[in-house]
């Protein structure tokens, strides 16, 4: 039977029509980037072993290189916010919130958001001139010509070695701004102890984070970093191997990758955030 367009209802010509135009969209070529990948793991050309190198170079590098930068950045910000938050909330009379207040600013909104743009900023850059330096070179047609699926080398261990660095990533910044910013600003009130207070034991301040959270805090705290990874990887891909036959492009490619990772993150987290808004009421309304 022939199955042509004229063979479909008008709501299927219409539906078909739909699902063309969107796989045509950027939306589109991303998952379908990213489907491509996960499906080639199944193939059964690929050598495991060289996926398991493949994955652990790429935790390597998106992960444990940005460790030291996601440290600092998160014990400066732990610092800040023990400071404002510490200083503020006792004189509204919410001192009781303050393990709450922790967990939204740290665990559940900055926490993952800002990993995922150094992240995208540091490694996700430094994919995209990769992938796209291996195209402008034709190195990636020599894989081909090898009999190697570029998908399952490149694409399909930078996406899924992003997804273990992000979570890695992402719990060692929280740690960080918890755990090490409370430690500077204790070391700072006690060299500067004319200068300001800061009223903060480690036992109530740690009790009460931990009071604070709840199932969806872990949940969330694992299901954010892997969708951020997934849409940094496959943007630093989709960039690297969509650009066209030229060296100068290599800069203007990297720089559009890295632009819409930061706004694909945004967009989903702002998604992602509705989760919470029962707990968000059911909490407010405990206050009043």
């Amino acid at each position: 039977m022939n199955y042509s367009a004229s063979n479909f209802s008008m709501p299927g010509r219409a539906i078909s029509k739909v699902g063309y135009l969107f796989l045509q969209s950027h939306v589109g070529q991303l998952l379908s980037l990213f489907f491509l990948a996960l499906h080639s793991f199944f193939n059964d050309r690929g050598n495991r072993k060289i996926d398991i190198e493949q994955i652990i170079a790429q935790v390597f590098s998106i992960g444990v290189k940005s460790l030291p930068l996601i440290f600092i950045v998160g014990t400066i910000l732990g610092s800040v916010l023990i400071i404002n938050t510490a200083g503020l909330v006792p004189k509204i009379g919410f001192g009781n919130f303050f393990g709450n207040l922790m967990v939204i600013a740290i665990i559940r909104e900055l926490g993952p958001i800002l990993t995922g743009f150094l992240i995208a900023g540091r490694s996700g850059s430094s994919l995209t001139t990769r992938i796209a330096s291996m195209k402008v070179n034709s190195e990636i047609d020599a894989l081909e010509t090898l009999g190697i699926n570029p998908m399952r080398f490149l694409i399909l261990p930078a996406l899924i070695g992003g997804i273990i660095a992000m979570l890695i990533a992402n719990c060692f910044f929280c740690v960080s701004a918890i755990g090490s910013g409370f430690l500077v600003v204790k070391i700072a009130t006690v060299l500067l102890e004319g200068f300001f207070k800061v009223q903060l034991e480690w036992n109530s301040y740690f009790i009460s984070i931990l009071v604070a959270l709840k199932p969806i805090d872990f949940v969330m705290g694992f299901v954010k970093p892997c969708i951020f990874a997934a849409i940094i990887a496959t943007n630093a891909c989709y960039y690297g191997t969509r650009i066209k036959i030229d060296q100068r492009a290599v800069p203007i490619a990297t720089s559009r990758s890295v632009v819409s990772s930061f706004i694909f993150i945004v967009a989903s987290d702002l998604l992602l955030s509705f989760v919470y808004i029962l707990d968000y009421i059911n909490s407010v309304n405990s206050v009043i």
